[in-house]
C-alpha cells in the first residue's frame, strides 16, 4: 500500500506544479504585446496542460481511486477531500478552457483577475493536506 500512496502523491505534486505555474503563463500571456511572445505563451500552455497537468490529473484519480476502493478508507474527512478534488477537476477544466480562449484570442480576463484565479489551487492544497494529515470526523 506504502507504494501506491507514494504514487498518488507524486502523481498530485506533478498535477499541481502545473495548477500552480498554467495561471501564472496565463498572467504574462494576458500581458503580452507582441506575437513572438503570444505565440511562445501557446506553447508553453499547450506542453504544461497537455504533457504535465492533465496526465498528473488522470494518475492522481487512478491512485487515488485504487486507495480508496482497495483499501476502504473512509469519513467524513473522505468526502470532504472527495468534493476539493472534485472543485480541483473543475478548475483543471476551467483552466482547459481559458488556455483554449487565450489561444483563439477571445480571452476577455485582465490579468489582475487572472493573478487571483491563480490562488485557487493553494486553497485545496493546504485543505486537502489538512484532511488527509487529521482526518477529522
Amino acid at each position: 500500500m506504502l507504494w501506491l500512496k507514494a504514487l498518488h502523491i507524486v502523481s498530485m505534486v506533478t498535477w499541481f506544479a502545473g495548477l500552480f505555474y498554467l495561471p501564472r503563463l496565463f498572467v504574462y500571456h494576458a500581458l503580452a504585446q507582441d506575437e513572438l511572445s503570444q505565440e511562445r505563451f501557446k506553447v508553453m500552455e499547450r506542453k504544461l496542460f497537455w504533457g504535465i497537468m492533465t496526465p498528473g490529473a488522470v494518475l492522481t484519480t487512478v491512485f487515488g481511486l485504487w486507495l480508496w476502493l482497495g483499501f476502504g478508507f473512509s469519513g467524513g474527512w473522505l468526502h470532504a477531500k472527495l468534493a476539493l478534488v472534485a472543485a480541483l477537476v473543475a478548475y483543471h477544466v476551467w483552466c482547459g478552457k481559458l488556455m483554449f480562449d487565450l489561444r483563439a484570442g477571445r480571452n476577455t480576463r485582465s490579468h489582475v483577475w487572472l493573478r487571483w484565479f491563480n490562488e485557487f489551487p493553494l486553497v485545496v492544497l493546504f485543505g486537502a493536506v489538512f484532511l488527509v494529515v487529521f482526518k477529522p470526523a
